[in-house]
Order: C-alpha cells, then sequence, then structure tokens
C-alpha cells in the first residue's frame, strides 16, 4: 500500500489521480488555524492573473508569472504561518508514522542489495565511510529543498509545491537574469524524474531475471540464456502492466512490501554470521573503481523526489524537518541499514560478491533460494508502480494529440506496451546489474539529489529581499562539484564498463 502512495504522491498535482488524492474539505465547524489555512488556500485559489501571465506546461499545471506571485503574497500576508501548522482537520493527510513508512518504503529498494558490491568497488572502509558521507550530504540537500519550498510558499501563497514547482518558482522569482530559465528548470526536473522512474523499470526486468535464473540453474544443467530470462519476465509483464487503476495495484504491493522486508530479514540474519576479520578485506581498492561506487551509492539514497510530497500531504509537517523529525529519523534509519548491509555483506562474501548480494547467498539451501524468489517477485510487482508516474505525465501529452476516439481511449494500453518493450530493450542491451544501477545513478539520480539542490538554494536566497551568505555559495559550488565530478566519472566508467564487457 505504501507503494501505490508514493506513485500518487509524485504525480503532477493537476493530473485526475493527483487531483483526488489532493482533494481537501473542511468541517462545517472551523477553528481559528482552520480559518487561517483555509483565508490562506481562499487566496493561492481565488487570485487569477491574466491570460498573459500564466505559463501551461506540458502536464497541464499553470504557473503564474512573478508580478502574480507577489500580488499573492501580499494578499495572504500572515496567512502563510499556516504553512507549517498542524493539519488535523484537513482530509486525506498522513500521520507521523504513515510518512515515516512511506519514507522508508519509498528509500530502501534494490539499490540496498547492490551496495555490497559498491563497497568492494571503493574498499571495507573507504566504501563504508563514503556511503556515509554520501548519505549525510544526500539528507542535506533534502533539507535545502524543504527551507527553500517554505521561502518560496511564502513568496507565492502556494501550500503545497513540489520538486518542479521549486525549481521553477525560484527562478521565476530569482535574480531578473535567470527568469528565462525557469521553464527549463521545471522541464529538467521532470525529465530527469520520468528518465529515473524508467531507469528502475530497467533494473527491476535485469534483477528479476538473473535472480530467476539463478534458482532455475540449480536444477537444470541447460540453462536459457539471461536474455531469454528478460524475455520471459517482460511477456510476463505485458498484461500486467495493462492495469491502470492504482488503487487496484494496492494488494500487490502491500504483498510486495512483506516479501522485501522477509527477504532482507533472511538475507542479513546470514551475512553477519561467522565474518572474518576486517584485515582480510582491503581497506581502499582501486582508484578507477571509486566512480562505480559513488553512482550504485547514490542510485541507493536518491529519495528526494519524495520529501515535497511527503511532507505536503502529512497532517502535522512541522514534525518533518529538524534535527528529530520524521525526514532524519527515517533517513537515519535507511542510511544506518544501507551501511550495514553494505559493510557486512561485502566482509562476508569478500571479492565474490556479486552484483545483487541475493545472488551470494547459498544454493544448496531452499532457504536462501526462496530469498532470490522472493525478491524477485517483490520486484515484479513493483514495476508497474515504477511505471505508473512516468505514464500518468506522459499519455495526458499524447492522447490530446488523437482525434479518434478509440485511439483516445484505448491508445494508453498500446502506449504502456511500446514502453515496456523499450526498457526491455534497455534491460537486454545492458544486462549487468550492478553497471545499470551504476550508470543510472551517476547519470540520472546524482542530478536529481545534489546538483539541482545546489542550484536551486543559491538562486533562491539570490532574490533581491534575500541574504546570501559566503559559507553558503561555498558549500553549494563544493556539492555542485561533487555531484558534476560523480555524474561524469561515474557515467565514463559505467560506460566503459559496459563496452568492454561485450
Amino acid at each position: 500500500m505504501a507503494e501505490v502512495e508514493e506513485a500518487a504522491l509524485l504525480l503532477p498535482k493537476s493530473s485526475p489521480v493527483a487531483s483526488e488524492k489532493y482533494q481537501r474539505s473542511a468541517p462545517s465547524e472551523v477553528s481559528t488555524d482552520q480559518t487561517s489555512f483555509l483565508a490562506a488556500k481562499a487566496i493561492n485559489n481565488t487570485h487569477q492573473p491574466s491570460e498573459d501571465s500564466i505559463m501551461v506546461f506540458p502536464h497541464g499545471g499553470i504557473v503564474e508569472d512573478t508580478e502574480g506571485y507577489h500580488h499573492g503574497y501580499q494578499a495572504a500576508g500572515s496567512h502563510h504561518s499556516m504553512l507549517l501548522s498542524d493539519r488535523s482537520f484537513v482530509e486525506n493527510t498522513t500521520s507521523n508514522m504513515q510518512t515515516l513508512m512511506h519514507l522508508l518504503k519509498g528509500n530502501i529498494g534494490t539499490g540496498i542489495l547492490a551496495l555490497p558490491l559498491a563497497i568492494k568497488n571503493a574498499g571495507l572502509w573507504m566504501g563504508f565511510f563514503s556511503l556515509l558521507a554520501i548519505g549525510v550530504i544526500a539528507v542535506h540537500c533534502m533539507h535545502m529543498l524543504i527551507k527553500c519550498s517554505h521561502i518560496l510558499s511564502k513568496r507565492t501563497t502556494r501550500l503545497e509545491l513540489d520538486y518542479a514547482d521549486v525549481i521553477e518558482i525560484s527562478f521565476k522569482t530569482g535574480p531578473q537574469r535567470l527568469k528565462k530559465f525557469a521553464k527549463a528548470g521545471r522541464f529538467a526536473v521532470n525529465a530527469f524524474l520520468i528518465f529515473t522512474q524508467f531507469g528502475f523499470c530497467c533494473v527491476y526486468i535485469v534483477f528479476v531475471a538473473t535472480n530467476v535464473q539463478a534458482v532455475v540453474e540449480q536444477f537444470y544443467t541447460e540453462l536459457p540464456s539471461l536474455f531469454l530470462f528478460e524475455v520471459m519476465v517482460t511477456v510476463a509483464l505485458l498484461p500486467y502492466v495493462c492495469v491502470r487503476n492504482l488503487q487496484m495495484l494496492a494488494p500487490f504491493s502491500a504483498f510486495a512490501n512483506i516479501l522485501t522486508v522477509t527477504g532482507l530479514i533472511i538475507t542479513f540474519q546470514y551475512i553477519v554470521q561467522d565474518l572474518p576479520d576486517t584485515s582480510t578485506r582491503p581497506a581502499f581498492s582501486n582508484i578507477n573503481e571509486l566512480p562505480l561506487f559513488f553512482g550504485t551509492a547514490i542510485f541507493a539514497v536518491e529519495g528526494i523526489s519524495l520529501v515535497l510530497p511527503l511532507e505536503n500531504k502529512m497532517r502535522s509537517p512541522q514534525d518533518f524537518g529538524g534535527w528529530f523529525g520524521v525526514l532524519n529519523l527515517g533517513l537515519v534509519i535507511t542510511i544506518c541499514l544501507y551501511a550495514a548491509v553494505g559493510f557486512y555483506g561485502y566482509l562476508q562474501f569478500g571479492e565474490d560478491v556479486k552484483a545483487s548480494i541475493t545472488l551470494s547467498l547459498p544454493t544448496d539451501s531452499w532457504w536462501y533460494l526462496s530469498v532470490k524468489l522472493m525478491l524477485a517477485l517483490a520486484i515484479f510487482i513493483s514495476y508497474n508502480v515504477q511505471f505508473y508516474v512516468p505514464i500518468k505525465i506522459l499519455w495526458p501529452n499524447l492522447q490530446h494529440r488523437f482525434h479518434n476516439r478509440i485511439i483516445r481511449r484505448y491508445g494508453e494500453f498500446i502506449f504502456r506496451i511500446v514502453l515496456v518493450l523499450v526498457t526491455f530493450g534497455f534491460a537486454a542491451a545492458i544486462p549487468h546489474l550492478d553497471l545499470l544501477i551504476s550508470l543510472i545513478g551517476a547519470f540520472l539520480s546524482t542530478s536529481l539529489a545534489l546538483i539541482l539542490p545546489a542550484i536551486i538554494e543559491i538562486v533562491t536566497l539570490s532574490a533581491e529581499d534575500e541574504h546570501l551568505p559566503w559559507y553558503i555559495v561555498v558549500k553549494n559550488i563544493l556539492i555542485f562539484l561533487l555531484g558534476l565530478v560523480g555524474c561524469f566519472t561515474g557515467t565514463y566508467s559505467a560506460i566503459k564498463d559496459i563496452v568492454n564487457s561485450f
């Protein structure tokens, strides 16, 4: 269920599903706080800008021009004190515990299973501490995005902003010379989000096929190639992705969550048994392998796309940020789990560790073979949830181009099938799970997790009425350079190794 909720959260609020998820209604009797909140919402909704001050974007959302923003800011005044106030009177909001569960599920996926190999690429201690450092930087970037969202909400009287909203409004209300990049910024975020989701789908096909093959090869000597397993997985996906109703996926998602937790528990209890001494593993590996480590690590920790939607949906959004907020609690748990699985996984298996830690588990026990099948089934089920987000963004842009009623009504099925075949094509072209994860992490996740937040904070705080301390500039330049270097070196190393593998 959590995974289905996360898919809805990532959708633009203008989409039919997202609109339904974000509907709000006030009770007949409201308190002073409720009145303030509803007044702010009313001002936000009733301010009607001129046609010239509206930009229409592909997904159907509208964003007012700078004049509209500042007009709304003056009109709303103190109503934006409700931005982080209690929203217990608002329907369809989530508790702190529900938000924490969504945050954990959204961050723990296939990336964690590839971390032991990532640690191997960096060295035991180098990889362990570097993973912690990357995790801390990624969490800091999430806090930067939240802070900028609050600043921009106050400027624009919009109570709920997503990632694309934040980068667009930061440029629209920032320095004059940067306003022309607002639309490009929004397009970039949505493009990175869509390609990242499709990248996950490619990884899922390879992961499922590889783990199923690992089980089947224990019983048959003449084994089909990995390509044929990927074909079988894709054929099974074709009818599954035609399930368009998000709520119909909820039972499957809940079952997948149970399988994932069970599989991880069984895996972890094995890797902490009879551990060798840490001196048997190199503390630092070959420097040429560090970019591959970076790509996999950033693939695992990139959960920034969920941060703003989760906060927007909270009953008590003031509990999300801060030192002891939901975000820090969830990410501390996640990063510690990442570090533990990566560290102990590499320490246990050493140079024999494989692209997914499940492939390194013993093959002479049904107990551990079942882990491969459990996680393969869980990831297979999760494919449609990851697939849902880009489909709901892309298909409406194509649908209105067709005038034939049959195509407008049933064309989405063909579109879904074509995109599944596209993800299969990439998965078949790059059948190496570790290299595919590293490539997606370096090329796509780095931009969302590191590069864009650094740009957003500088642009947001560079507005005329904001103070931009020098240390903020230095910090963001360093984060930007880390992301840029990691992006180029990680992408280059992954592509080079992919080419050399053929």
